[in-house]
């Protein structure tokens, strides 16, 4: 089941164990349950500190095992196997449940032991899924600290008929106590705004009572990171307010166009963004969504959904992009319930459907390469006449059988029965023409909208709603800096977006220093 070189990882991890971890297993005769056994054999054979009691017909999901440690009261399960994307989440869960402390702020720790309540979780994740890991990890992590806890990690590929009975259309789903408690990326933080409901409140009441700060960058992905980091070397009191740390770099699957790292993952590269941020004197505010701007004399006031304002001398936005939507009906209301804009998520949970994806640009058709190895049949729908993707895809798109491509095509509806999707209608943009494709999911891939919503009317926009910036990073307004894929520069890209929120502090230390009082050129374009 691992390799040698897993083993002796693995093996140096385990030495961090300080209390001995009691697994259960619940078995059945399935090839799964074989796998399963394998696996714990190998987990055992790697520590002194591990033992393995296996049990069939115990009334568990099967295969399944739960982690222990005797005389500590911690229900925490996996069921299925925690492989792929999710073999993370397995390590960290034996060294937290072996006694290792997490890496979280003692004050987390104690908000977590303090939640008051039997809480119930349980999260179908996917082994492809690069959002479900956070979900797992930050639950299984509340069951390791507080005993009214529990968590069951649940891989939907083998459990399908749960999949199907609880209509779960879109990974990582998490269930409280039997009901919905919510869907997609959540860390420990998330979770817990949302378990102590007085959290907002008191966080908004600490922001209020901040300092000035000299930078405070608003985003926090890549070029918010960089920003934040070429500030406080200038040893200038800098602060981060962020939606989600990490940015859309968390929804990003793999990273090969990173100069001088070959090859890795979005939530890893965010991990690492804010590790480095956090290795400097930063504020960073995490969970706070932007929804103001303002001037007051010579300081920027931003105002937070909150409640909170926070002032600085100058502010640098960095608030990139989400993925754009159809903005036609049926579309959110069946968002997760067949409509996905994640094909490595949500993809396995399409096995043997008719699925189509919207859009004909790179992500379209890889998102048709990947998922042409799982559904039964896959539609490309791309509104221009011809696919805009790179010659090397579409020649790979060209060579697959379950493939049909529809091109000048306008998707105007998504239908359903009301509990999922059942389709879509589109119109020939040539001929005017509707046609009905009878489908199971749709994966919309058409782009990226910028979070700039809530800046009209403040700061020179493009007409996509871009943040207008000169060579400078500067905005219409005195102070206020922008930089990423939130702004007019082109080419959205990870390392350009690093290099202009670098550029950007950069030039708000130059304003702090000069004080000069002229700003860009710029107009709305």
């Amino acid at each position: 089941m691992l390799n040698d070189s897993l083993k002796a990882q693995l093996k140096t991890y385990l030495e961090r164990v300080v209390r001995p971890i009691h697994i259960i297993a619940s078995l059945n005769d399935s090839p799964k349950s074989r796998e399963l056994q394998e696996l714990l054999g190998e987990l055992r054979a790697l520590s002194d500190k591990i033992t393995v009691n296996e049990l069939h017909s115990d009334g568990q999901r099967a295969p399944s095992f739960a982690l222990t440690s005797p005389g500590h009261d911690i229900s925490l399960r996996f069921a299925g196997l925690p492989m792929g994307h999710e073999f993370t989440s397995l390590v960290l869960a034996l060294l937290q449940v072996g006694g290792h402390p997490p890496k979280i702020e003692q004050a987390l720790i104690d908000q977590i032991k303090a939640l008051d309540g039997d809480f119930t979780f349980e999260t179908y994740f996917s082994q492809s899924c690069q959002n479900c890991p956070e979900v797992v990890q930050a639950l299984n992590l509340l069951a390791v600290l507080n005993p009214r806890i529990r968590h069951i990690a649940i891989d939907g590929a083998v459990f399908p008929e749960e999949v199907e009975m609880r209509q779960i259309m879109s990974v990582p789903t998490i269930f409280l106590n039997g009901k919905v408690f919510g869907q997609g990326r959540m860390g420990v933080e998330e979770v817990i705004a949302k378990l102590d409901t007085g959290a907002s409140a008191r966080e908004a009441e600490k922001i209020n009572a901040k300092a000035v700060f000299d930078v405070l960058v608003v985003g926090g992905g890549p070029a918010g990171a960089a920003a934040a980091i070429y500030a406080a070397r200038k040893g200038i009191r800098t602060g981060v307010v962020a939606e989600r740390f990490g940015g859309q770099v968390l929804d990003t699957m793999s990273i090969e166009n990173f100069i001088s790292v070959q090859h890795t993952e979005g939530p890893k590269m965010a991990t690492a963004l804010e590790q480095h941020v956090r290795a400097y004197d930063v504020d960073i505010m995490n969970l706070q969504r932007a929804e103001k701007l303002a001037t007051n004399g010579e300081r920027v006031e931003i105002s937070l959904a909150s409640g909170a304002t926070l002032s600085a001398r100058t502010v640098i936005l960095s608030t990139g992009a989400r993925w754009r939507q159809m903005n036609v009906p049926g579309e959110d209301t069946y968002r997760n319930k067949g409509v996905a804009y994640c094909p490595h998520c949500d993809g396995p949970l399409f096995k043997g459907k008719r699925v189509a994806v919207i859009g004909g640009g790179n992500s379209g058709v890889e998102a048709v390469i990947d998922l042409a190895g799982i559904a039964a049949h896959v539609t490309v729908i791309e509104y221009d006449n011809v696919l805009r993707a790179d010659d090397v895809l579409q020649r790979k798109l060209r060579s697959l059988k379950n493939v049909d491509i529809i091109t000048s095509a306008r998707t105007t509806e998504v239908i359903g029965d009301g509990q999922r999707v059942t389709g879509l209608v589109y119109e020939n943009r040539k001929t005017g023409a509707e046609h009905t494709l009878a489908l199971e999911g749709i994966f919309v891939q058409i782009g990226l909208l910028p979070n700039t919503e809530w800046l009209k009317g403040t700061v020179a926009l493009s007409a996509r709603g871009e943040i207008v910036v000169d060579a400078h990073g500067r905005t219409s307004v005195p102070g206020v800096f922008a930089a990423g894929d939130c702004t007019t520069t082109p080419y959205k890209q990870i390392v350009i977006a690093m290099g202009e929120g670098a550029k950007a502090s950069l030039a708000a230390f130059d304003h702090l220093i000069r004080a000069l009082p002229e700003t860009a050129d710029v107009e709305a374009a």
